[in-house]
């Protein structure tokens, strides 16, 4: 007869006994779904007032914006503008686009940015396969000369460039100045040279990041060059170009020196410089002026809402690789 040991009968205890033990009054462990310590959610408080601050200071002059353009220039001059006295209207707005011609010039914007996004996503996804998916002596080199070429402010090759395209002679039928000034090909080839090194610098990183096997194995069935960047590459890449197509369209919509040093013809400037025609020549109306920068900001808000899912998944994507 075998007699049991009283630990043994502790360690072969019930399940009700190896389950979770109930909480009573003096239990110190935390409780299910709370955290241990609020030490984390402490750490964050900073984060969320440095983040309140900035989008204060960044929504602060843009609701005042949208307030000085819903009301008249003579409640303003009446009641002044820091009051709410007056009616409020969409007059300015109504105003604002019939003097500042705002229909052609956002045809003219949309002239010089479709062109200008197109050209800077081929050529920049070209040079970035080169620099990160072929490898040949001067990739690095180029790669840096590229990114580089970013730290040049651009207003120091204004004179040069301005020069460069006055002797730059074209036939009458393509330009009714004679050479590149006053086209919108001036416009759209400084824009893309310009971005083509931020771009390229960013869609490198992200080729970098897919396998290279994907080019090893189509190099094996006899693809070339260009046939692993076409069918292969970039369409891996199209949340990068998304996000980079996104960027672009704003960054050359808001564009306002290239095309006033470039462009002498007022009917075929872009639509950021439809505010100077709102200025009077001895008297400005603040009201209208906002008027018109509200209008001119909306086509560049539009953009971003609809391409925003794949902005933020061109975005994140590339960090997630590798």
């Amino acid at each position: 007869m075998s007699i049991a040991h009283p630990t043994d009968a502790a360690a072969a205890g019930t399940p009700a006994d190896a389950g979770p033990r109930s909480s009573g009054a003096g239990s110190t462990g935390p409780r299910p779904g709370r955290p241990a310590n609020n030490k984390q959610g402490k750490r964050h408080y900073g984060t969320h007032v440095f983040l309140i601050v900035m989008a204060a200071i960044w929504l602060v002059p843009l609701g005042w914006a949208i307030f000085t353009a819903l009301r008249p220039k003579a409640d303003t001059d009446k009641y002044g503008y820091f009051s709410t006295g007056g009616a409020f209207n969409f007059d300015n707005f109504t105003q604002a686009w019939t003097q500042g011609g705002f229909g052609q010039l956002f045809w003219n914007s949309v002239l010089i940015t479709v062109p200008s996004v197109f050209l800077i996503l081929f050529f920049a996804s070209m040079m970035a396969f080169a620099v990160s998916r072929v490898s040949w002596k001067f990739n690095i080199t180029l790669l840096i000369m590229f990114t580089a070429g970013n730290l040049l402010p651009p207003q120091v090759l204004a004179a040069p460039l301005f020069e460069m395209f006055k002797h730059f002679e074209l036939p009458y039928a393509i330009s009714d100045s004679g050479n590149l000034l006053n086209t919108y090909i001036s416009v759209i080839a400084v824009d893309t040279a310009f971005q083509i090194g931020f771009v390229t610098f960013v869609l490198s990183n992200y080729m970098k990041a897919l396998s290279p096997e994907l080019t090893e194995a189509a190099l094996v069935d006899g693809a070339g060059v260009w046939r692993q960047y076409w069918d292969i590459i970039l369409p891996l890449c199209r949340p990068a170009l998304a996000a980079m197509g996104t960027l672009e369209v704003i960054f050359i919509y808001n564009d306002f020196f290239w095309p006033l040093l470039f462009i002498q013809s007022g009917d075929r400037l872009p639509v950021t410089t439809a505010i100077n025609n709102l200025q009077g020549q001895f008297l400005s109306n603040y009201n209208l002026i906002a008027a018109g920068a509200m209008i001119t900001a909306v086509p560049a808000l539009v953009i971003y809402l609809l391409l925003q899912r794949h902005f933020v998944a061109g975005l994140t994507l590339g960090s997630s690789k590798g």
